[in-house]
């Protein structure tokens, strides 16, 4: 074989090689974009299915507000129903008379945010409320000054309830949703009672009925410069039902800045009716009513809130101290007994136990410390079993990071009052 004749093999085999290699990459690159491909059509259909499960969980809420949660609903009276809430509105108040929504888990997971398209609710047959009824919004050349009439737009179902659905949180923004709140009230202690009852869903994992409302009288004085001249409510009051757990609580609140925690203004449900005159919860079996709409434990439902606090325990025996007396003790090296309600607990990851005394972190007079080593010395979960229980601790009172804090070795050094 000549030179000439092996150039020639060489070149075709290496064109051959080169042809080969470079139909495989083409093959390899069509697989890659038939796979995108698929991964698109797999997003849309994800996306399709979200939204089908959008409708269905706003359905499931309808559903259930209808079977479990509505108050009675008058002859006179009209039912207003949104994608997550239900009301009754009052034309003479220009308000709600109440609204009626579920703090869904899905709350957990939501990222929604304020959407703030506060707008007339278009199923109020006589007219909303409006923007003039709580300021003017002035035009000068490029710059827009408003005049405030001395009211917050107060949301009765929070925004903030409805953040896993785009939907249903804009239709939260309805005027009919609003009633007139001072700042002091609304942006401080009425925020605070709505963050508890969110985070009772947060820390139990369940769905929370809930009724809020204005107290409304014949006798209410009104936004005067409003167009529709608005009720100013004297009082406001939420109800709040877990049905998975049986446990209910109601909250009456004067139109105010809060004087008080929040566990200061929880009443009955029953009282709250006998108020208003209104029947909650009608469709209840009248076993189950009668259960719920009598209870006044609040401490389930806003234990985790900082706006709480439980009075200390005053029924001592000798000996014994409550969580204002123990500042003189601290660094003392002496054992004290102090005594008071133990209103949160929590179990750290390496299986430290920290337990809240008659208030919430971070402002507890004293903290209780378990450390994992010593669990073992417990006949039971401390941080279960303790949990909203009246105790007696003995120990050692030390600073820690600030705080007054006993460490317990054993159950030895605890006593509960309860039992």
């Amino acid at each position: 074989m000549n030179f000439k004749t092996f150039k020639i093999r060489f070149l075709f085999i290496f064109v051959f090689v080169f042809l080969l290699q470079h139909s495989y990459s083409q093959n390899v690159k069509q697989k890659i974009d038939d796979t995108n491909a698929e991964i698109d059509e797999c997003k849309n259909k994800i996306g399709e299915l979200q939204t089908k499960k959008g409708e269905l969980q706003l359905e499931y809420i309808r559903q259930r507000l209808k079977e479990f949660v509505l108050p009675k609903i008058e002859d006179s009276e009209e039912l207003i129903e949104h994608k997550a809430m239900m009301l009754v509105y009052s034309e003479q108040h220009e308000q709600a008379k109440w609204v009626a929504h579920i703090i869904s888990t899905e709350i957990i997971n939501g990222s929604g945010t304020r959407s703030n398209d506060f707008r007339t609710d278009p199923k109020i047959k006589t007219g909303s409320a409006v923007q003039l009824d709580y300021y003017i919004k002035y035009e000068r050349g490029e710059e827009l000054s408003y005049d405030g009439l001395g009211y917050d737009r107060g949301h009765l179902a929070p925004s903030a309830d409805f953040k896993w659905s785009k939907t249903a949180l804009s239709e939260s923004y309805f005027y009919s949703n609003m009633s007139p709140q001072l700042g002091v009230f609304n942006r401080d202690g009425w925020a605070s009672l709505e963050g508890a009852m969110r985070s009772y869903v947060y820390k139990n994992n369940v769905d929370l009925f809930i009724i809020t409302a204005p107290v409304l009288t014949n006798d209410l004085e009104v936004i005067e410069r409003g167009i529709n001249q608005v009720s100013i409510p004297e009082y406001f009051y939420k109800i709040a039902y877990d049905m998975q757990n049986q446990k209910a609580i109601a909250f009456l609140v004067p139109h105010k800045e809060f004087e008080h925690k929040l566990n200061y203004y929880a009443v009955s449900i029953d009282s709250i009716e006998s108020l208003t005159g209104i029947d909650f919860f009608e469709n209840l079996p009248d076993e189950i009513e009668n259960n719920i709409e009598s209870q006044t434990d609040v401490m389930p439902f806003v234990t985790t809130s900082r706006n709480f606090e439980i009075e200390p325990i005053t029924d001592l025996k000798k000996g014994q101290i409550n969580t204002t007396q123990i500042k003189e003790h601290i660094g003392s090296n002496k054992k004290v007994t102090v005594c008071g309600t133990i209103i949160a607990t929590k179990k750290h990851a390496k299986g430290h136990v920290f337990i809240d005394i008659d208030r919430s972190f971070p402002n507890q007079p004293l903290s209780i410390t378990i450390w994992g080593s010593n669990i073992i010395h417990f006949s039971y979960e401390p941080e279960v079993e303790l949990l909203h229980k009246r105790v007696c601790v003995k120990g050692k009172i030390i600073e820690y990071k600030g705080i007054p804090t006993i460490y317990l070795d054993n159950e030895k050094q605890i006593e509960i009052l309860d039992d």
